[in-house]
């Protein structure tokens, strides 16, 4: 038990851990953003295929 708790006072006290966090952070960010995106093109494609078949019809 104590070799686990001097392991993370390790790992907490090295510059792996906020990186890693910061890492995380940011793909999280991106991926949220990327996903919005997405879904906002899909709506605008979306609503030009329906005004060119309306028009079509």
């Amino acid at each position: 038990m104590k070799q686990a708790l001097q392991s993370v006072k390790k790992f907490l006290k090295s510059e792996d851990g906020p990186t890693a966090v910061e890492y995380a952070v940011m793909l999280a960010l991106i991926v949220t953003v990327c996903i919005t995106a997405f879904g906002q093109i899909g709506t605008n494609t979306n609503t030009k295929f329906q005004a060119v078949r309306d028009a079509l019809t």
